[in-house]
């Protein structure tokens, strides 16, 4: 470690024998050994976790550079939610900070933990015990059955000629597929009222499209975070897929538990020095 290196910021938790225990076996996004660094004052218990980085990869130009980066971006997030992941799982409190939340040295990073020491309390205290789950909730019906279409150059039993036959089964077709579309709408709104019975906070976040979709079938109707009590990560999981099972069409997915990236707010870096 030279006194020129960055320190990277992954998480603000309460220190306990076993998150710096957990601290200890950790690499980060370059490879470096994590450690838990105190407020300026060292006062109560709260502390960062942090490695130290280069600059040649995480000052603001080459950090910018490396955005368009997708491999770069992929394995930077991975390892960042490894180490998130890791302290969560030793039993700690955890709030993630966002990606690449970056100080100039360790004195900037306990300056900015000790200013904001009693909203990151008041944080872990809310989320001590709790656990963030997603729910995906999906359209899987075929809401436009095949009609068989008029031959051409006849006219229908109608008496429609086939250009009209056609636009008459089109709008037939259309408005059934509007009414299926509603009902389904209507069923993932109970289903997360249903959710939300089950959980004790609950963070909407945009349904997924185009490339962002993957390639899970369906429509993505609802991405949703739920805050959940520890101890009842599975009576929520199952309370969820019996209310999907009950609804012909909806497909659901739950995930996790993970730490909670959705109910933490990310503090932003200190200003640094010039």
């Amino acid at each position: 470690m030279t006194d020129t290196q960055l320190v990277y910021a992954y998480a603000v938790l309460r220190r306990t024998p076993e998150a710096t225990a957990a601290a200890a076996h950790l690499r980060g996004v370059a490879g470096e050994a994590i450690r838990l660094v105190d407020p300026a004052t060292a006062t109560g218990p709260l502390a960062f976790a942090v490695g130290h980085v280069p600059p040649g990869d995480y000052d603001d130009a080459p950090l910018r550079a490396h955005l368009d980066d997708l491999d770069w971006m992929e394995s930077t997030v991975r390892s960042h939610h490894a180490v998130v992941s890791a302290l969560a799982a030793s039993g700690a409190a955890v709030l993630p900070l966002r990606l690449a939340t970056v100080y100039r040295d360790e004195a900037a990073a306990r300056e900015a933990l000790d200013t904001r020491r009693a909203y990151f309390l008041s944080l872990l205290d809310r989320l001590t015990g709790h656990v963030e789950l997603g729910v995906k909730i999906y359209a899987t019906p075929d809401v436009t059955p095949p009609e068989a279409a008029p031959e051409p150059g006849r006219d229908t039993a109608s008496g429609l000629g086939v250009g009209r036959a056609y636009q008459a089964i089109r709008r037939r077709r259309q408005r059934r597929s509007e009414e299926a579309w509603h009902t389904l709408a209507q069923a993932a709104a109970h289903l997360t009222e249903t959710a939300g019975a089950l959980a004790v906070d609950r963070v909407a976040h945009t349904p997924e499209r185009g490339s962002l979709a993957g390639s899970a079938p369906g429509t993505n109707m609802g991405n949703d975070a739920y805050l959940v009590p520890r101890d009842r990560v599975d009576a929520f999981r199952t309370g969820v897929l019996a209310a999907a099972r009950a609804t012909p069409g909806l497909r659901v997915e739950v995930s996790g538990p993970w730490a909670p990236y959705s109910f933490a707010l990310q503090p932003e870096p200190a200003s640094w020095p010039a």
